[in-house]
């Protein structure tokens, strides 16, 4: 079992940014950040393989970049030019188990989820 842990959250203005963390009780190579607002279905917005390669969704691409601190077993996610439509509930991944690169944003490929961290951005 790996016990997920975010941080981070909170309420910015249209144009902010934000920087999430997670904390993992041990290491999972591959990890990613997902969201999921009211109505909506969970999505993947960033993964990290763990072997040095990362993937974002194409709505997120060019302003959140995902990192990770392996010695700290932490994985980040850095948020900028926020806009409301990233108003979600931000979820950290995690899992062991050997999977293809095309599968790290889907929600199926993890088996450890942390409780979330609420973002809001507001115009």
């Amino acid at each position: 079992q790996v016990q997920l842990v975010e941080s981070g959250g909170g309420s910015v203005q249209a144009g902010g940014s934000l920087r999430l963390s997670c904390a993992a009780a041990g290491y999972t190579p591959h990890m990613a950040w997902f969201r999921q607002s009211p109505g909506k279905e969970r999505e993947g917005v960033a993964a990290d393989n763990g072997g040095g390669s990362t993937t974002y969704a194409d709505s997120v691409k060019g302003r959140y970049t995902i990192s990770r601190d392996n010695a700290r077993n932490a994985l980040f996610l850095e948020m900028n030019r926020l806009q409301p439509g990233d108003t979600a509930m931000y979820y950290c991944a995690a899992d062991q188990r050997p999977t293809f690169f095309s599968q790290l944003l889907q929600k199926r490929t993890y088996k450890y989820w942390g409780q979330g961290t609420q973002v809001t951005v507001s115009s």
